[in-house]
């Protein structure tokens, strides 16, 4: 019987950590849990093992490439972002993984900002919400200031996808979806790194940018494969979309945040988008992507279990609730209207973060995936939200993790890309 060939991507988030194999109609064939472990930096806060990473990912790499029942074709990476790895001249990292979590100081942001024209122009002209770590160039930043000797030895500050990359291939490199997830470091009007960048001369130590399609010919053990320089997490995800709709579209992504994303509105953030929480990303083909979020699955965690405790039902069952078309006439001791009124109030407050956006009285196709996307009254009330827009329910097995692998197509698929990558399930008011 013949090997059959795989494309293979490591798909890590801050909470799972896979890897998975994709044939060459993109339908997942193998899926791994990878043992990824936690440590603590020099302050005592906890992060990723970057070591375990590196141990993870050679083993699994090297028992894939030994296989006989499979031909590892390609390997590629996703990631979360806002993470940067810092390596010295023999590529060993000099830092531990810092968490973007881990508070930053508030001096420090506060003398940068006040040098490159105030907060609210640097986060404008960066696309970049004040956020601290969150926006990994003010990591690097901070490692200047405070880490000088650090500093000098950092050949290359890496994120996460492109260290990944760099620990199987060997190769340097930095892509424009890690660059362009709220780091600070890209100025979006001018498609380069912004003027701070050059001047705090953090780019001499920035490893040079590539296509996010770019990939290096490698072998592992007897095996010689292409080795992708990987994607920020959120852009890959919107990969599939991108190949499959010419159409636009916007997607909202759901699960403990609602992040929407509007690949067709390329108009300059304002301060008042800024001051609510927009941001731009870039696609994989380095076009900014406008985006919003809502701390949907949080507020809904947190208010739905006084619901159920006050009713003596379970959460699960909550969520499994069906809509009810005449909730608002339901008695006021309901289960049912009370479970609706809280999907009515974040359906309010996720239609306001989507509105900006989606330009007014804009009537383009928006696509739901996530946890909420099984959630009935919750799609029904959206659709309710926005009556002048095509709304669907998008089903992909693993959006992030097929977007990477999409990505690499050209280097080892000669076939077309299947016309059902994503299926759609109208949402009718």
């Amino acid at each position: 019987m013949a090997a059959l060939p795989v494309i293979a991507v490591f798909d890590v988030g801050k909470t799972n950590k896979k890897l998975f194999l994709f044939d060459s109609q993109y339908r997942i064939v193998e899926e791994i849990t990878a043992r990824f472990t936690e440590t603590t930096d020099e302050d005592g806060f906890p992060c990723d093992n970057l070591e375990s990473f590196r141990q993870s990912i050679t083993e699994n790499l090297s028992l894939l490439a030994a296989r006989t029942d499979i031909d590892l074709r390609v390997v590629n990476f996703t990631t979360y972002g806002a993470s940067m790895v810092y390596i010295d001249e023999n590529g060993d990292p000099l830092t531990p993984l810092y968490n973007y979590l881990k508070p930053y100081p508030e001096a420090l942001a506060e003398g940068l900002y006040e040098r490159y024209g105030g907060k609210d122009e640097f986060s404008r002209s960066t696309a970049s919400p004040a956020m601290g770590n969150l926006n990994s160039g003010l990591q690097l930043y901070r490692i200047k200031i405070q880490q000088p000797e650090i500093f000098r030895r950092i050949r290359y500050a890496l994120h996460l996808p492109q260290y990944l990359h760099y620990l199987v291939a060997g190769s340097a490199f930095s892509d424009l979806t890690s660059i362009g997830c709220h780091t600070a470091l890209w100025d979006m009007e001018l498609q380069d790194y912004h003027t701070w960048v050059r001047e705090e001369q953090l780019d001499s130590k920035l490893a040079p940018v590539c296509h996010s399609s770019h990939a290096i010919p490698c072998r592992i053990g007897d095996k010689a494969v292409m080795v992708g320089v990987g994607l920020h997490d959120s852009s890959a995800a919107l990969i599939p979309y991108l190949r499959s709709f010419s159409d636009p579209f916007v997607l909202l992504s759901t699960g403990t945040w609602g992040i929407t994303l509007n690949p067709f509105n390329q108009s300059p953030l304002t301060l008042g988008e800024l001051e609510s929480d927009c941001l731009f990303y870039l696609s994989y083909k380095g076009l900014p992507v406008k985006a919003s979020r809502y701390f949907t699955g949080r507020e809904l965690e947190q208010r739905s279990a006084g619901i159920a405790e006050k009713y003596k039902v379970s959460v699960h069952s909550l969520h499994q609730l069906p809509f009810d078309g005449h909730w608002r006439n339901a008695g006021e001791d309901s289960v049912i209207k009370a479970y609706h009124q809280l999907m009515q109030e974040i359906v309010d407050q996720q239609a306001e973060a989507m509105r900006l956006v989606i330009p007014p009285g804009d009537d383009l196709r928006i696509y739901i995936d996530g946890g909420f996307s099984r959630n009935e009254p919750f799609l029904r009330l959206l659709a309710g939200a926005f009556p002048r827009n095509y709304i669907a329910v998008a089903e992909m097995a693993q959006a992030t993790s097929l977007g990477a692998a999409l990505v690499m197509h050209d280097h080892w698929n000669g076939g077309e890309l299947p016309a059902d990558l994503v299926k759609l399930h109208d949402i009718r008011i």
